[in-house]
């Protein structure tokens, strides 16, 4: 079970290289589709998406709860999708959502604009100021995404373990160092420690969107920590009265009742939940 994260630049080629590495290794390709699909059949309202999704929010959208609870479930299903295994996710923060895996491969692909342009021109049949003015927006909207939900540098290289560059390497070149890395990687020590570790978030995530959106707990930034057991749940947030974080805990203990559930949650009396 390897899970791959896929960054990439527009016009770098990461979908195509995505969609070639997936059919080499017999894994499954998770495009931008597919995770917006499930972002609403988890329950995020269809019609908010595209003010938060792969773009930094806008000044208003940025303050209220939706964009939160577009995190939430967008954590969810990046989760879920990792959880089934042997699959490639493109996009969306996913390698940063599961950077700690010890089964997950991120990588980035770029360009430079020269190339990129060309491409943009070529596909749909614009002029330089036209494919320029794409490449500014989504390199920007890119940047913007990664810094107001992960407070991430997206181009820090740290986060991945190779950087490829689409301007020298072909499709089926950058496909197969992806096949061969997962091949050298991935032992079956890392599968067996990834599927257990992404579990206990998956579980954690499903306890904080029940938590918020079916119980409609009074806590603000509601997170949930496991230990490696997976038994041991500590609760994360803000609230502005002891009685909603007693709710809270009884509420997680009654939806995972095998596991023991303590609260970390700060108790702050003029707090006031956002809107």
């Amino acid at each position: 079970m390897a899970v791959i994260a896929i960054s990439r630049q527009v016009a770098a080629l990461g979908d195509e290289i995505a969609a070639a590495a997936a059919r080499k290794l017999g894994y499954k390709f998770i495009d931008r589709k597919q995770i917006e699909e499930k972002i609403v059949q988890l329950g995020f309202p269809k019609e908010k998406l595209s003010k938060y999704d792969e773009k930094k929010p806008g000044f208003f959208a940025s303050l209220v709860k939706d964009r939160d609870e577009y995190l939430n479930y967008l954590q969810c299903a990046v989760l879920e999708a990792a959880s089934e295994g042997n699959c490639i996710l493109i996009g969306r923060g996913a390698f940063i959502i599961l950077e700690n895996l010890p089964n997950l491969l991120s990588f980035r692909f770029i360009a430079k604009d020269s190339v990129r342009m060309e491409r943009l021109k070529t596909e749909f049949s614009w002029n330089d100021k036209q494919a320029q003015a794409r490449i500014t927006e989504s390199d920007s909207n890119r940047r913007g995404f990664h810094k107001s939900f992960f407070n991430l540098e997206h181009e820090d290289p740290q986060h991945f373990i190779l950087t490829m560059n689409t301007g020298i390497l072909t499709v089926p070149e950058a496909a197969g160092i992806i096949e061969n890395l997962v091949k050298t990687c991935i032992t079956s020590e890392k599968e067996a420690e990834g599927k257990k570790m992404v579990a206990n978030l998956l579980k954690c995530q499903r306890l904080v969107n029940q938590l918020l959106f079916e119980y409609k707990v009074g806590i603000n930034f509601l997170h949930a920590v496991s230990d490696s057991s997976g038994s041991f749940i500590t609760l994360q947030g803000v609230a502005d009265s002891q009685a909603a974080v007693d709710r809270t805990v009884q509420l997680a203990a009654k939806i995972l009742p095998s596991c023991s559930i303590k609260s970390a949650i700060t108790v702050v009396q003029d707090f006031k939940n956002y809107q």
